[in-house]
C-alpha cells in the first residue's frame, strides 16, 4: 500500500537520494546535507505548530510503500511565499508603439521583474522516483496535498502558484539564461541554479535588470522558451490544469517555466472531495477512493479498491488494514475522492 506521510529525520538518506535523482532544475532539492537536513527539520517544526493563519511555514511529504518501507516519491507545500526571502518572477505583459502620423502600429511583448505572488501558498518539490511512475502513484501524489490543504487552509492562503521547471539541454543549460548570462551575468545557469535552491538570491537583486526587457530583443532560441516547460516536467503541469491550475504571464527568471496558479477553493479535488464517516468491517463489493484522515502531524492518506462508499449515509466501509495505515477508528471522519 503507498502512503503519504509527513517527512521524518529517519528519511534523510531517501531525500538525498532523491535530490540526486531529481537532477538539475530542480532547485527545491539542492544535493547539500545541511540544506536537506534543515528542510525536515523546518517541515516538522511546521507539522507541530498551532497556526490560524498563514506565515512562513514548508511542509515535506514522501510517498512510503508499506510492504517494502521503500520512499517512492516526495512532495511540499509552502504556506507562503516570498515572506523570508523575496519571490521574484519576470510577467509577460505587451507595450504598443503607435504612430498614427507613419501609420505604424507595432504590439512588443515585454518580461518585467516583479514580487506579485508574495503571500501566496506554493505546491513544490513534486518528484516521483522512476521505478514507480506507472499505475496511479503520481495522480495520487500531486491530488493528496490539495486534501491537506482543504482539511487546514487556515495555515493556506487562497491563491495556490506552482513553478514548473523550464527548458534546458541534458547537462542543465538553459536557452533562456544564456542570453541573460551574456548580457547581464558572468556565470552559468547550473550555478545560477545551484545559489537559488542554496536560498542565497542575494546576487537576483543585484544584477537582474530593473527596466522591462523587450522580448524580441532576446535570441531566437530564449524567445521559443518562455513559458515552456521542461519535457519531465509536462505531465505535472497536466495534472494541474486538470486541477484547474492556470498560466497567468508569469515565468521563472532563469529558465523562463511558466508558475501557474488558482484559487485553492476552485481547484478540482478540492471540491470533488468530501468528508464522511468511517466504518471498519469486511468490504463486500469494492470501489477505488484516494483517503486522507484529516490530521495534522499524524496526516496519512493512502488509495485502496478496498473499500465501499454509501453516498446516502456519507460513510465509508474500510478494511481493518486500511484503517490500520490510516490511523484511524469507527466513527472517525476522514477525506475521499476518486483517483
Amino acid at each position: 500500500m503507498h502512503i503519504l506521510r509527513p517527512i521524518q529525520n529517519s528519511d534523510f538518506d531517501a531525500l538525498r537520494q532523491i535530490a540526486v535523482e531529481s537532477g538539475h532544475g530542480f532547485t527545491s532539492l539542492p544535493v547539500n546535507d545541511e540544506l536537506l537536513q534543515e528542510k525536515i527539520v523546518r517541515s516538522e517544526n511546521s507539522f507541530a505548530k498551532q497556526l490560524s493563519a498563514p506565515q512562513d511555514e514548508g511542509y515535506l511529504f514522501v510517498l512510503e510503500d508499506s510492504d517494502t518501507g521503500e520512499i517512492m516519491g516526495t512532495t511540499a507545500v509552502e504556506s507562503a511565499v516570498g515572506m523570508a526571502v523575496p519571490l521574484y518572477h519576470y510577467h509577460l505583459g505587451k507595450t504598443v508603439h503607435h504612430s498614427p502620423t507613419l501609420k505604424v502600429y507595432n504590439t512588443v511583448d515585454i518580461l518585467s521583474m516583479c514580487n506579485d505572488y508574495t503571500g501566496a501558498s506554493e505546491i513544490c518539490t513534486l518528484f516521483l522516483r522512476e521505478d514507480y511512475r506507472k499505475g496511479l502513484a503520481g495522480r495520487f501524489l500531486s491530488r493528496s496535498r490539495f486534501t491537506f490543504m482543504a482539511d487546514h487552509s487556515a495555515r493556506f492562503s487562497d491563491t495556490v502558484i506552482a513553478e514548473m521547471r523550464g527548458v534546458s539541454d541534458e547537462h542543465g543549460h538553459s536557452p533562456f539564461w544564456q542570453w541573460l548570462q551574456e548580457h547581464f551575468f558572468s556565470i552559468e545557469f547550473p550555478q545560477a541554479d545551484h545559489l537559488v535552491g542554496l536560498g542565497d538570491k542575494v546576487f537576483i537583486s543585484e544584477l537582474m535588470p530593473k527596466y522591462p526587457i523587450y522580448a524580441n530583443l532576446l535570441s531566437a532560441k530564449a524567445q521559443a522558451v518562455i513559458g515552456k516547460v521542461h519535457d519531465k516536467t509536462k505531465p505535472a503541469l497536466r495534472l494541474l490544469e486538470k486541477e484547474g491550475f492556470e498560466h497567468r504571464g508569469y515565468v521563472d527568471l532563469f529558465d523562463a517555466g511558466p508558475t501557474v496558479e488558482a484559487k485553492l477553493n476552485n481547484i478540482q479535488t478540492v471540491q470533488e472531495s468530501c468528508v464522511v464517516t468511517v466504518n471498519i468491517c469486511h468490504v463486500a463489493s469494492k470501489q477505488s477512493f484516494a483517503i486522507s484522515n484529516q490530521q495534522l502531524k499524524n496526516f496519512r492518506a493512502t488509495f485502496t479498491d478496498k473499500v465501499t462508499y454509501h453516498e446516502s449515509e456519507n460513510v465509508i466501509d474500510i478494511e481493518q488494514d486500511v484503517a490500520s495505515v490510516l490511523n484511524v477508528s469507527n466513527g472517525d471522519s476522514v477525506r475521499i475522492f476518486k483517483l
